[in-house]
């Protein structure tokens, strides 16, 4: 360390230096900033998902498709969402039963859920997982896709922060962060997204707009589909001396 380093901050009284602390902007491998700080959804789409490095970040089942929104000049803007015979579904015979919107108002978010996998009454959690995600990925009509709820999501307007982890019974604790921008914000950031029952999902609203969403699921809604982990940021309390009122 040079003597410029040593006296940076001789200029700051004790306590202002011994509550400084300094931001790491290194640069981790592919996987660690996956996980850790998140990555822009158009780095998501371009990997290749063969090399060793993707592959031990990537929750299996999770499927991440560039979009191409189209401009349309003084009016507005086109985008597709997705084909039924072409494109990811496609490949892995998921076509939804229902199509829903969600929003988001600015500076909100939607806390941790996870729908729960199939799992036929001859096998074990884990080696039935492990048998469609990891042994046969490629045998789709493994996949319980009347049973369970698949979901395919969108994102119309704003930018959102998407976080995955895979809580699924014998798989390793995977996290995916990933930013995604909106139809209004014409970018490579522009995705659809793929997430299996036994994969938690959150999403942070980014910025000062609000978010528009539209998701399509593989079965009609079930609300004891949806389990709630750590979901208490949805919970707006009333003030306390509004309880105190009402419990009068």
């Amino acid at each position: 360390m040079s003597k410029r380093e040593k006296d940076l901050w001789q200029g700051i009284d004790g306590r202002g230096r011994n509550a400084l602390s300094s931001r790491n902007y290194r640069v981790e491998s592919f996987a660690q900033e996956l996980s850790e700080r998140g990555v822009d959804a158009s780095e998501l789409t371009a990997v290749d998902r063969n090399k060793r490095e993707i592959k031990d970040g990537w929750i299996p089942g999770v499927e991440i498709f560039a979009r191409k929104i189209h401009p349309q000049r003084h009016r507005g803007s086109f985008g597709e969402f997705v084909r039924r015979d072409e494109g990811i579904l496609a490949q892995i015979g998921f076509w939804p039963k229902q199509w829903s919107s969600a929003r988001m108002f600015a500076q909100t978010a939607k806390g941790f859920h996870v729908h729960p996998p199939s799992i036929p009454d001859n096998a074990t959690a884990a080696d039935w997982l492990r048998r469609v995600f990891v042994d046969e990925p490629d045998n789709y009509s493994l996949r319980c896709y009347d049973d369970e709820q698949w979901d395919v999501m969108f994102v119309l307007q704003g930018r959102v922060e998407m976080i995955l982890c895979d809580v699924r019974a014998g798989f390793a604790r995977r996290v995916m962060r990933f930013f995604v921008d909106g139809d209004n914000h014409r970018s490579s950031n522009n995705i659809g997204i793929v997430i299996p029952p036994g994969v938690a999902h959150a999403i942070r609203a980014e910025g000062s707009e609000d978010v528009i969403m539209v998701y399509g699921t593989s079965t009609t809604f079930h609300p004891e589909f949806e389990g709630r982990i750590a979901s208490e940021i949805e919970t707006s309390e009333l003030p306390e001396s509004w309880q105190k009122f009402l419990s009068l």
